[in-house]
């Protein structure tokens, strides 16, 4: 491996982890065997999830809670309302963005958005 593709590599993993908080250990994974690839998913990645021309960056992962929580993804859902609340959600705005997801989603999306939602404020009692 080439010392410019290395850079790449390190390049793109510290700037995944800037803009979201955190690196998952399967997109190191990628990044290190495929970097174009993962250079192509945080571009869209980006696009979804950073301010747009209409929604800022908050609303849109508000929206990515009630989703990622429907798909019973708690740990996902933990991680984006890290990001949404550094991004100046408050946690007033993530139970409510829960509870909206209780009628289309049912009670179980309703449960991991508040078990995340429990653990961020474990979290703060940690310090």
């Amino acid at each position: 491996m080439t010392d410019e593709k290395k850079k790449r590599i390190q390049n793109l993993k510290d700037a995944m982890k800037k803009e979201r908080g955190y690196v998952l250990p399967q997109w190191e994974y990628v990044t290190d065997r495929d970097v174009d690839f993962m250079e192509a998913y945080n571009n869209l990645y980006n696009r979804g999830l950073t301010d747009g021309k209409a929604l800022p960056v908050k609303t849109r992962e508000l929206i990515a809670i009630a989703l990622l929580a429907y798909r019973g993804l708690g740990d996902d859902v933990y991680n984006h309302m890290k990001r949404a609340l550094k991004f100046g959600a408050t946690k007033e705005e993530l139970l409510e963005a829960v509870e909206t997801s209780i009628v289309p989603g049912g009670a179980p999306t309703f449960s991991i958005g508040l078990k995340a939602l429990m653990r961020l404020e474990e979290d703060d009692k940690k310090g």
